[in-house]
């Protein structure tokens, strides 16, 4: 194609090239018109000349315009001859031309083709490429199967397969250990064999198997059902089952069958102990102690505040009882000398009312709100902190929350979270002193409230009585009252 291309321009060069000579002996022949009648006047002189002297013998030339129009024929022809071949040239480009648009549309037709197959490739290549990833997982999985099967069936099937994938057989050899094993779990036999007893003493005896599931020792020194001890071993865990692992020996089966069930004897199972307050405490850490010194300070605060509104308020009743009949007889010292041997705020409110009840009536409810006034810091004792340690025992908590998650994520950013023991020790913290804050916080904010509202209703208490006193006081005063009473 580059070759057609360089032809093709090389010709049209020519091509140019001829038509330029050709102007230019056309220019030419223009320019020595002039110089063609300068020539025939010098003819004629010469000729003139001539008929003066003897006449030579003629030679015939051509003459200039002979010449030029034969050059122009020649011309002529070249000029023609280069339209016909320029004629062909065009026509042999215009059928190149098409023979190469032909083979760009067959090569964009290949191109479309080849991209085609080359999506269908990849898609094949991705398929199978998902096929062999799904065939590994399916591999992985069958040899974690077998590994299980080896684990849990015991003696019942042992898989020795190497770095070799399970094959066919393999797996029927599997089921088939699978379902023998299956078959015995639904029998009960009796074995020789060696247990351990309640205070780790390792004796012989018989073993009563029920099914995989669970065992039952029989010993001389001790019977009951067994649990795992680890490393393939039994312990008794329960010696109260000792008539049913008898029962059993003897081929009779207890209704009900009291019987510990267990999954596999290579851990060991112990005996959760339960917690008590102080381990509950500690595993929150030190937070959880200063909660707990809190939630005892404020018991003890509102013990003391108890104690205080019961003395506060106890028998107001009986006090204006024993004062009433003294007031309203106008004796003021006899009431007086009755409250000396009383005890209470309600007693200290009624004495200042009854020293001051010659006075005008505005002033000794004055000198009323006063005393409610002086005995009010005594009601509110240790108010105000127990609602304190309402409020902050739950801080306290959440504190400890953020506290033990930091410790969480400390352990995992260290050790992983391969095993489950390391985290427990930050999220102990984490619950537990939330536990505890909740625990401190719910009663102290709800006695509080309670022995606030108990010291209010003692200052009403004590301001009706008081109120009573002055009106009985003001009604032995009026005229008649005597008479009337």
């Amino acid at each position: 194609m580059i070759t057609r291309k360089a032809t093709l321009s090389s010709i049209i060069a020519a091509l140019a090239l001829a038509l330029t000579v050709s102007a230019h002996k056309t220019a030419h022949a223009q320019d020595e018109s002039p110089n063609e009648d300068a020539a025939q006047a010098a003819q004629q002189t010469t000729e003139q000349e001539t008929t003066t002297r003897p006449p030579a013998p003629e030679r015939q030339q051509p003459s200039l315009e002979q010449a030029y129009q034969r050059e122009f024929a020649f011309l002529q022809g070249q000029k023609r001859d280069l339209e016909q071949r320029l004629s062909q040239m065009q026509q042999t480009v215009q059928a190149e031309k098409s023979g190469l648009q032909t083979d760009i549309r067959s090569l964009e037709a290949d191109v479309v083709d080849m991209r085609g197959r080359a999506d269908r490739l990849e898609d094949l290549v991705f398929e199978s490429e998902r096929a062999v990833e799904a065939a590994r997982e399916n591999t992985d999985l069958l040899a974690a199967t077998f590994t299980q099967a080896d684990f849990t069936l015991d003696d019942a099937y042992s898989a020795d397969l190497g770095d070799q994938a399970p094959g066919a057989e393999d797996v029927g050899e599997l089921f088939d250990a699978a379902l023998g094993f299956l078959d015995r779990g639904r029998e009960v036999w009796r074995e020789p064999g060696e247990f351990f007893l309640e205070d780790g003493t390792r004796v012989d005896g018989d073993i009563v198997h029920v099914g995989n599931i669970a065992a039952y020792g029989l010993s001389e020194r001790g019977n009951g059902a067994l649990a795992p001890a680890g490393d393939g071993e039994l312990k008794i865990w329960n010696t109260e089952t000792a008539e049913e692992a008898q029962a059993l020996a003897v081929g009779r089966m207890p209704d009900p069958l009291p019987i510990f069930l267990y999954e596999s004897l290579n851990a060991e199972v112990d005996k959760k102990a339960t917690k008590g307050l102080f381990e509950t405490i500690s595993s929150g850490g030190v937070i959880g102690w200063i909660i707990f010194f809190l939630g005892l300070v404020g018991l003890v605060m509102v013990v003391l505040r108890v104690v205080f509104l019961q003395r506060a308020g106890a028998s107001t009743d009986k006090i204006l009882d024993a004062v009433s009949g003294h007031v309203k007889r106008g004796d003021r010292n006899a009431a007086l000398e009755v409250l000396k041997r009383k005890k209470g705020s309600t007693a200290r409110v009624v004495s200042a009312t009854i020293r001051n009840l010659d006075r005008d009536r505005e002033h000794v409810e004055d000198i009323v709100s006063e005393s409610i006034l002086h005995e009010n810091a005594h009601l509110n004792r240790f108010g105000a902190l127990i609602i304190v340690i309402a409020a902050v025992s739950p801080l306290l908590g959440l504190l400890g929350t953020v506290t033990g998650m930091i410790a969480t994520f400390d352990v995992i950013t260290e050790f992983g979270t391969g095993d489950p023991k390391l985290l427990s020790g930050g999220i102990s913290i984490a619950l537990v002193t939330t536990e505890l804050g909740l625990i401190v916080a719910i009663p102290m904010l709800l006695f509080g409230n309670l022995l606030s509202g108990w010291a209010e209703r003692i200052k009403d208490d004590m301001e009706q009585a008081a109120l009573r006193v002055i009106n009985q006081f003001s009604d032995s005063r009026q005229p008649g009252a005597d008479g009337a009473g």
